[in-house]
């Protein structure tokens, strides 16, 4: 198994276009929505200037975008190819193959949370009270990307490889929105913020502002990310036993 997650590393790494929209695109958009923006004035009821409030949606955004797009698109179109199937013929046991493919996607993660960071910090100047929070903030990210990385293997089994790109980017960019990534949610009607609440993306992105502000991750906010997690890992093991009978 180890030896698959380093070839998948590989490959990811090895993907120009891939990594272009999962490490610069949210670092620039973090540039056009946050660089104007005042390092002072506070937004809405949040406790935190907008620079801090993109920073994390943009480093979340961009972590998903590694994990979700990437793993479902390549999964989808492996399963075209016969590649799941020789994978089959060999010793490696299905629950590997999938966590292979949610580790890699984690791993190659990191560089989009990294290099929104240090734009934040270059750029607008973001400064935090304790270097814990710096660490906290990127262990809570790359952390919480398991979850988007789980639904990216449920994603890549449910869909045909013509039609998993606009599956993906219906639910990548709804939930993206949806979840406050691109904008704050206290610019949403009432009733929209209220189920934007209970989505993976804002509890997700939930986690990381709750570091800034130096207190704990509502409890809300973790048990729904481990909810998620659970049905989505659930999802992508029952897909994977199904697409095994069919093969």
């Amino acid at each position: 198994m180890n030896t698959l997650i380093k070839l998948e590393i590989a490959r990811t790494l090895r993907n120009k276009k891939f990594m272009f929209f999962s490490v610069l695109y949210p670092a620039g958009l973090y540039l056009m929505i946050a660089g104007g923006a005042s390092n002072t004035e506070i937004v809405g009821d949040t406790g935190l200037t907008l620079p801090l409030l993109m920073m994390v949606s943009m480093a979340s955004f961009g972590a998903i975008t590694a994990v979700l797009v990437g793993n479902s698109e390549k999964i989808a179109k492996e399963r075209e190819k016969g590649w799941v199937r020789q994978l089959r013929l060999t010793a490696l046991p299905g629950r590997g193959y999938v966590t292979a493919k949610v580790a890699s996607a984690a791993v190659v993660s990191l560089p989009s949370i990294l290099v929104v960071f240090a734009i934040a910090a270059a750029v607008k100047d973001v400064r935090m009270d304790a270097a814990w929070q710096w660490l906290a903030l990127i262990g809570a990210i790359w952390a919480g990307s398991i979850v988007f990385a789980a639904l990216g293997v449920a994603v890549g089994y449910l869909a045909t490889g013509d039609a998993v790109r606009p599956i993906t980017m219906i639910i990548y960019f709804g939930l993206s929105m949806l979840g406050g990534l691109w904008m704050p949610t206290t610019t949403f009607p009432h009733w929209l913020q209220k189920v934007a609440e209970w989505t993976p993306t804002y509890a997700y992105a939930g986690l990381g502002r709750s570091i800034e502000q130096a207190h704990a991750p509502e409890l809300k906010q973790v048990t729904l990310l481990i909810a998620y997690l659970v049905l989505f890992a659930g999802m992508a093991a029952w897909l994977y036993r199904k697409d095994t009978r069919k093969g």
